[in-house]
C-alpha cells in the first residue's frame, strides 16, 4: 500500500506590514555621478538630499527607490 499525502491550500493575501515602516532613497542618474541620499524613514529627507545635490552640482535627474516591507497573511 502507498502512503497518501494530503495537501491543504490557504489563501494568503500580501500587505504592508506597518511593524517594518517605508524607506525612502533617491540616486543620482546624471553620468559619471554615484552620489545617493541613503536610506531615510521620512520622503522630506530624501528629497531634501535631492535639492541639496541640485543646488551643489547643478544635476537633475534623479532615480527615486521606495521599500515597504511585506506580510503575508492566510485568508480566514
Amino acid at each position: 500500500m502507498s502512503p497518501r499525502a494530503v495537501y491543504r491550500y490557504v489563501p494568503h493575501t500580501i500587505r504592508h506590514d506597518p511593524d517594518c515602516g517605508v524607506v525612502y532613497e533617491i540616486h543620482c542618474t546624471e553620468p559619471g555621478c554615484v552620489s545617493e541620499s541613503g536610506h531615510h524613514a521620512a520622503q522630506e529627507a530624501a528629497q531634501d538630499w535631492a535639492l541639496r545635490h541640485t543646488g551643489r552640482t547643478g544635476h537633475n535627474h534623479f532615480r527615486r527607490i521606495v521599500t515597504d516591507h511585506a506580510l503575508t497573511v492566510a485568508e480566514q
